[in-house]
């Protein structure tokens, strides 16, 4: 008799693998954010958010009104290097909810909380929904002037 082989076996990766696979992702996910630079620009507001080699954002240096109140940076999208994924941090989720209807339900399965998205494994498809969002959402900020 055949033995019954599982396709769904699940490969155990060491804490090293692991660390490199995320690192991997934090900076793939970097380079898919940092196409929008310019216009957007890498964080200068010390008091917001610092810049080092496990966070990485950009915003809108554009003087705004948002719900009455007047802003002097718009936060667009970072990534933060975490202990057991990268976070994707993507504000257009956040100001403009109606875009989660262009988002691939793939990609919201990552959604945690309002506007941060949980990435533990890298995918060809995850790119591809990435990119989307990215595009969308520049497209939102740019239609509100915001950029």
């Amino acid at each position: 008799m055949k033995p019954k082989m599982h396709s769904k076996t699940k490969v155990k990766l060491s804490s090293t693998q692991k660390e490199e696979e995320l690192d991997q992702i934090f900076l793939k996910v970097k380079k898919l954010i940092k196409k929008y630079s310019p216009p957007l620009t890498e964080t200068s507001l010390e008091s917001v958010s610092r810049v080092n080699k496990d966070q990485y954002g950009l915003w809108s240096q554009k003087e705004v009104v948002i719900a009455g109140r007047v802003r002097f940076a718009v936060y667009f999208a970072g990534i933060i290097r975490q202990k057991g994924y990268v976070g994707f941090y993507f504000m257009p989720v956040y100001t403009h909810t109606k875009i989660k209807k262009v988002f691939h339900p793939d990609l919201l399965k990552l959604l945690k909380g309002k506007s941060c998205f949980y990435i533990k494994v890298w995918t060809p498809a995850l790119e591809k929904h990435i990119k989307e969002a990215l595009q969308a959402g520049f497209m939102e900020y740019r239609k509100n002037k915001w950029i």
